[in-house]
């Protein structure tokens, strides 16, 4: 797989996740981009609710879209909120990247990959291409250096009070590596930003 920014390629040599860039999908430039020092401690699980699951890759772009026009216009933020977003066609689609200050996470933004699995996943699974695609993408962010080998794995309901990533999502990935539990004093007690951030998602 390829650096954000660039063209998409395979997750890992022979891996089956591809990643698409931000050309690919037809993503609007960001307002501005502010990096943070790698590798992040933290991978958060989120899924979009809305828009809802897409099956291929042309419907998967255009919720790539849609997010980041709610985002990035309706929003006013700099851009998508997410690090990357995964579709129901098994791509990996690049929102902000690695090491860049995300939108999807208070107090996390600046230190952590954010990961959307495109979709309401309240009750359903997504499918096991989609989770597939979620695992490949962590494991070349470590490979690569982009993820701390330490990392915590948590779902967006764990840093806010949010339904997000879906009870069914969140009960699959509580079964992966790295799964953290954490408390309202983890939370506090969370490194403040370096600096403004966008609004809380």
């Amino acid at each position: 797989m390829q650096p954000a920014g660039t063209e998409g390629g395979a997750v890992a040599s022979g891996g089956r996740s591809q990643l698409l860039s931000r050309a690919d999908w037809g993503a609007r430039m960001a307002k501005q981009v502010d990096y943070f020092k790698g590798p992040a401690p933290y991978v958060i699980i989120h899924h979009s609710y809305i828009p809802a699951a897409c099956e291929s890759t042309p419907d998967c772009k255009r919720s790539m879209r849609s997010m980041q026009d709610f985002h990035q216009v309706d929003r006013g933020w700099n851009d998508i909120g997410y690090s990357f977003g995964i579709g129901g066609d098994g791509m990996i689609y690049t929102g902000r990247g690695f090491n860049v200050v995300g939108a999807h996470a208070p107090k996390y933004n600046d230190k952590s990959v954010g990961i959307v699995l495109i979709g309401d996943w309240q009750i359903e699974l997504p499918p096991p291409c989609m989770l597939q695609a979620a695992k490949d993408l962590i494991t070349f962010g470590v490979s690569q250096g982009y993820i701390d080998p330490a990392y915590k794995l948590l779902g967006h309901r764990q840093v806010r009070d949010t339904e997000c990533p879906g009870g069914r999502l969140f009960q699959e990935i509580s079964t992966w590596p790295h799964f953290t539990q954490v408390n309202t004093t983890d939370i506090a007690a969370a490194p403040p930003a370096a600096k403004k951030i966008e609004p809380k998602h």
